[in-house]
């Protein structure tokens, strides 16, 4: 099988980093409006409840599939489904974090929202920096 592509979800991306900040600042962040409109899209609001429903100003429609504070937001998004997952690392004062998208249509769009997922993370750790 090609990288990217799976069984259960196809094809699918996931752009992680490490960034010099603690588990409860970057979960702040990515779970308020800032970072919500980073990487779900302007005018996103979340109830952190599964099955509750989402639209962002640009018309996009989903679903919260999964909320776990200060781990993991897992919601449909158009026809793909997106996770965003923090770890604390080993010294505590570092998180990785990690967008993943599954159900992409190709490898074209899997190679499309890499690009997509890369400028997101620089733009959440350039907000990060600036706080």
């Amino acid at each position: 099988m090609p990288t990217g592509l799976t069984k259960d979800a196809g094809w699918q991306i996931g752009v992680s980093r490490t960034l010099p900040h603690p588990v409860p600042l970057v979960w702040d962040f990515i779970s308020g409006p800032e970072g919500l409109a980073l990487w779900l899209g302007p005018g996103a609001l979340l109830t952190p409840e599964r099955g509750t429903s989402y639209r962002t100003a640009g018309g996009v429609t989903g679903e919260v599939r999964g909320y776990r504070p200060a781990d993991r937001i897992r919601v449909t998004h158009g026809t793909t489904t997106v996770q965003v997952a923090l770890a604390p690392a080993a010294d505590g004062a570092r998180t990785m974090l990690r967008f993943h998208q599954e159900h992409l249509a190709s490898a074209e769009e899997r190679e499309r929202q890499r690009s997509h997922w890369q400028r997101v993370m620089d733009q959440v750790a350039a907000a990060l920096d600036r706080q």
